[in-house]
């Protein structure tokens, strides 16, 4: 991985002029191996913009007055990749810690955190398998906040509409029925799912976390972009949202061993970070 100021091996100066300004606004880093996605990921823009190759692009973006462009360059550069129920045995854990949750501190509303939402489908998971099992949760609905860097993904997440492929990856056909109705060709998720999840714009290497403590926090499949100091930033930051004894969700290929020391492995749920501190206690409920 390249690091700003440095050229991106084997990349030409305009890749790296385009990877640079990506990192500094995000702190997401393109491997060299993976360069070509830029040129893949871009050419919507220079369709848009009626230019025929990279160099022009980046000539605008040196001669432009406003970070208009710059804006929508990186916002196609993000990697939006998501599924609805991606990695379901993730979610279904989450569904148990929840209900363990509500057990030891009932009466007492869950606040889950999905951090870096893409357009929308792991926040919209959660809601519906928490209205599922509601009765379980004591009639309460847990407050989700879901949050992403893109301000054009939060624009599609907050519609709830999808395309028949998007909706077909991961959500069985009962879900469908039950929480999409069918528009045009498209599918989009009813009000009553949608205003279960509050979108906000945040971007994890430069933003303070959402206000108040946060009982499970989702932060998959973004770490892996970042270089090691910034991961360490990241932890800090989510360390500083969740209840000591809070439960965070990495991606598969992500850990926290060796990157912070506010998190530990989960001895009760596999693949989980528990949050450490002066009054987790192995408790979830050790703080209000």
């Amino acid at each position: 991985m390249h690091v700003p100021g440095q050229m991106v091996p084997g990349a030409s100066s305009t890749m790296t002029m385009i990877a640079a300004l990506l990192e500094q606004r995000t702190g997401q880093q393109i491997a060299a191996n993976r360069a070509w996605r830029i040129e893949t990921a871009l050419k919507p823009v220079l369709r848009e913009r009626g230019l025929a190759t990279l160099d022009e692009l980046v000539a605008q973006l040196i001669a432009a007055r406003t970070g208009e462009l710059a804006d929508k360059v990186v916002d196609a550069l993000l990697n939006q990749e998501t599924s609805f129920f991606r990695d379901v045995a993730v979610l279904d854990m989450i569904a148990d810690a929840a209900r363990a949750l509500y057990a030891e501190a009932p009466g007492r509303r869950l606040r889950v955190w999905s951090a870096g939402c893409s357009t929308g489908q792991e926040p919209l998971s959660l809601a519906m398998l928490f209205s599922e099992q509601i009765e379980a949760l004591g009639g309460h609905m847990p407050e989700i906040i879901a949050t992403d860097i893109s301000p054009a993904a939060l624009t599609r997440a907050r519609s709830g509409r999808f395309s028949q492929f998007e909706i077909q990856r991961g959500l069985p056909v009962r879900r469908m029925m039950t929480w999409f109705d069918t528009v045009g060709g498209d599918w989009v998720a009813k009000q009553e799912l949608v205003r279960k999840v509050q979108f906000r714009q945040h971007n994890l290497t430069a933003d303070p976390a959402p206000p108040g403590r946060f009982d499970i926090i989702l932060c998959r499949n973004v770490m892996l972009y970042f270089s090691l100091p910034l991961r360490r930033q990241v932890f800090d930051t989510l360390a500083s949202a969740i209840r000591p004894g809070g439960l965070l969700a990495l991606g598969a290929g992500e850990t926290v061993i060796g990157q912070t020391e506010h998190f530990a492995p989960s001895e009760e749920y596999r693949g989980f970070y528990k949050a450490m501190g002066s009054c987790a206690q192995g408790s979830f409920a050790a703080t209000g």
